[in-house]
């Protein structure tokens, strides 16, 4: 979803030392394809004795509601260690503890910050509306160095691209686009293991 490759993915697992699963969807799913997918998925890790999820989530009521919905149907909980937490105060304590992170997609109006990394001076140059850990969806990150890798994982930009998609709409025909229907965007930094 956030344009990281899958060979970065890996090895940020390896320098953390935890297995990593992958869970493959076609490119743009409808809905139910998704639900689907994740569903078969959670029942996997149910049938292997895992009865929690833990997610990042810091205060989207609407995600959490939509996580804690689709694992009950699968008898799991959700975890929640970031909830309602001050997003500035988690900014600067992961920053403190010697996390490293690079800004892997935007919206289209925050291009002048993708590939940077996060540092106090980015987060100060974000506008007001911008919240600094993202949790609005502004922007994805990639860890590459932090406290609980065993080594720093080293990359280099790649090509910066900028794809555009069809606003979300409250109707079920997608179709066409209306008259008055706006396409969005994100920009998407291609990271490459170096």
């Amino acid at each position: 979803m956030h344009g990281v490759r899958v060979e970065l993915l890996i090895k940020q697992a390896e320098s953390i030392g935890i297995p990593l699963y992958q869970i493959r969807l076609p490119e743009m799913p409808d809905m139910e394809t998704y639900d689907n997918a994740m569903r078969q998925h959670l029942k996997h890790f149910k049938s292997e004795g895992i009865i929690h999820s833990i997610f990042g989530d810091i205060f989207l009521e609407d995600l959490k509601q939509y996580r804690d919905e689709r694992l009950a149907e699968v008898g799991m909980k959700g975890i929640y260690p970031l909830w309602k937490r001050n997003t500035s105060e988690l900014i600067n304590e992961f920053m403190d503890l010697g996390f490293g992170t690079v800004i892997a997609c935007t919206q289209s109006h925050l291009e002048n910050i993708i590939g940077k990394e996060v540092t106090p001076e980015l987060i100060k140059s974000l506008p007001g509306d911008v919240d600094v850990c993202g949790e609005n969806g502004e922007f994805h990150t990639f860890a590459f160095k932090g406290p609980i890798f065993k080594k720093e994982i080293k990359y280099k930009l790649g090509e910066k691209v900028f794809k555009e998609y069809k606003s979300p709409r409250s109707t079920s025909d997608d179709s066409i686009l209306d008259a008055d229907e706006k396409l969005s965007g994100f920009w998407y930094q291609d990271l490459i293991l170096a």
